[in-house]
């Protein structure tokens, strides 16, 4: 006997099963004594990382090194486990008094789009908060020809570039904005001439500027 399901039904069983999939998603602090989540979190940057930016990591040695430097006290380090699998990293540096760099984040194939990479932003922006951060920052690179910016003569007015900035293919700046990043600026070159660094940041929850005394 054949069934005829409804799209919108389809897509109502679709969005529950998606709802189910993440509250089995845990996010938690990697710690050094979980040697087989590291190892995890390394194989997951030298994966999903060789499209867009193939130069970042790429020796398994190099991306253990970036998972280990990461577990240092002053840093903050965050993995989202799911069936005890590592299925997505998200990483915070103090870079300032109160700024804190948003690196690296990272979401394997198969869980991406599905809203994990919002969830681990989320994670991080109150992890800052409760270190007294006020901003969050990134850098998103453009090392594969995925933006307006890429293989341009950036120089001498770069931020005029930045201000028609737009996507030839799909590239994470995009994810950032919708997560609330605003675009702040370019480093034209940083990756190799043609490769420009993308930055954007982000005030941090509940870290509302406090209104003058009148």
């Amino acid at each position: 006997m054949q069934y005829n399901v409804k799209p919108n039904l389809f897509l109502q069983i679709q969005s529950l099963a998606l709802t189910m999939e993440a509250s089995a998603i845990a996010i938690q602090d990697l710690r050094s004594s979980n040697k087989h989540a590291i190892q995890q979190v390394a194989q997951l940057l030298l994966d999903e990382f060789q499209t867009l930016a193939p130069d970042a990591w790429q020796t398994w040695d190099e991306a253990l090194e970036e998972v280990q430097e990461s577990l240092q006290p002053d840093r903050i380090s965050r993995v989202a486990i799911a069936h005890g699998q590592v299925v997505g990293w998200i990483g915070g540096i103090r870079q300032y008094s109160h700024a804190w760099e948003l690196h690296p984040l990272v979401v394997k194939a198969s869980h991406q789009r599905q809203g994990l990479g919002r969830r681990l932003v989320a994670d991080l922006e109150a992890q800052v908060s409760d270190r007294g951060g006020l901003t969050l920052y990134v850098g998103s690179d453009d090392e594969a020809g995925l933006t307006s910016l890429a293989q341009q003569d950036l120089y001498p007015h770069p931020l005029e570039h930045l201000a028609t900035l737009h996507t030839l293919h799909s590239h994470p700046y995009t994810f950032y904005q919708k997560v609330g990043f605003v675009l702040i600026g370019v480093i034209p070159d940083a990756n190799g001439r043609g490769k420009p660094d993308i930055w954007l940041a982000k005030r941090v929850k509940n870290a509302e500027p406090q209104e003058e005394p009148s």
